[in-house]
């Protein structure tokens, strides 16, 4: 799909400087800008690119005046970063504004959707699920009996919704994640054997949740487990059973949490985190990458560390941990004048 400069500043309400009606049909940056791409000069120190860029139009500030002869045509913005932001959210709309029902596919005759829904081939909607308005739901999905996804959500290839979850609105959901799987609940009987729990519960995302590609978050043994509002969830994550994280808490890959922990409020979890069951951790709390959390934690802690410890008391004792050979070696130097005396 190619695009105007005209076209462009429209869209960013922006002004032509240079040829109007040159056309662009990719994106780059601009040290890598080749015919018919669009980029953007925002920082400073990428200012020499703008004069060997092969870029056919460019984005920049309004107080951006050439020093030397330009090549590529110029659409002057209040802000060209977030201009240029603007572009790629609505370049992605464009890219992902499918619709219609691709074959083969297979929708129950009791599921219901909304207006403008878009189906890609080898999905399976199964009884009484109920999708709003605008969803886009991506080939190879499966969403299971009796789940609810509500208006403008996205749901990429090859996602697993089980049996009665509950999607909120504008969710991203993508490739291979796996949403209401069982729980990892087992018990011993009196021979030693572990028998499997049921699981029965759920999970629910509310509005504006996203979930990244193989996130797998458990259904809960009884009632539900919760993500809230603008949580965003990163690749590879697992979530166990009856889990809460409160909203708008980001979480970055690799991070296991075990079954019902419950998580805070704007909490900032780095990647490789360890989270035991059945804890409390506040609001507001940041956690360090590769940490191990074991017990409750307070609003607005800093942890590091595993054992996760308060993030400046990492930071000290691993200055004493990287002096740890001197000190010993302080040590039986000092013995061994003790004994010589």
């Amino acid at each position: 799909m190619k695009f105007t400069a005209q076209q462009i500043a429209d869209i960013l309400e922006g002004d032509v400087v240079g040829d109007s009606n040159i056309k662009v049909s990719k994106l780059s940056k601009i040290e890598e800008g080749v015919e018919e791409s669009l980029t953007f000069l925002a920082n400073p120190k990428y200012t020499p690119h703008i004069y060997t860029t092969k870029a056919s139009v460019t984005i920049v500030n309004k107080s951006f005046e050439p020093e030397n002869d330009i090549n590529t045509t110029l659409i002057k913005v209040d802000n060209a970063y977030k201009a240029f932001s603007k572009l790629l959210e609505y370049y992605n709309q464009v890219k992902l504004n499918k619709s219609g029902i691709e074959e083969p596919s297979h929708i129950s005759t009791s599921a219901k959707y909304g207006d403008n829904l878009y189906l890609g081939a080898f999905s399976y909607l199964g009884d009484n699920v109920t999708i709003g308005d605008n969803v886009k739901i991506f080939p190879n999905t499966y969403i299971g009996d009796n789940v609810t996804i509500g208006d403008n959500t996205v749901i990429f290839a090859g996602s697993k919704i089980y049996s009665d979850c509950s999607i909120g609105k504008y969710c991203v959901i993508n490739s291979g994640a796996i949403i209401g799987a069982d729980g990892f609940g087992f018990s011993p009987d009196e021979t030693g054997e572990y028998k499997k729990v049921p699981q029965i519960g759920n999970v629910i995302l509310e509005d504006f949740v996203d979930v990244g590609a193989a996130t797998t978050i458990d259904r809960a043994t009884l009632g539900s487990t919760i993500i809230r509002k603008g949580v965003k969830l990163d690749n590879q994550i697992q979530i166990a059973h009856n889990v809460e994280i409160g909203k708008n808490t980001v979480i970055a890959a690799q991070t296991g949490i075990a079954g019902s922990t419950k998580i805070g409020e704007n909490c900032q979890i780095g990647g490789q985190v360890g989270i035991v069951g059945h804890i409390v951790i506040g609001n507001n709390v940041k956690i360090q990458a590769q940490s191990g959390i074991g017990r409750n934690v307070k609003d607005n802690e800093i942890l590091q560390g595993s054992p996760a410890l308060a993030y400046s008391d990492f930071n000290k004792s691993y200055v004493h941990f990287k002096n740890l050979p001197k000190i010993v070696k302080s040590l039986n130097d000092l013995e061994k004048n003790n004994g010589n005396s």
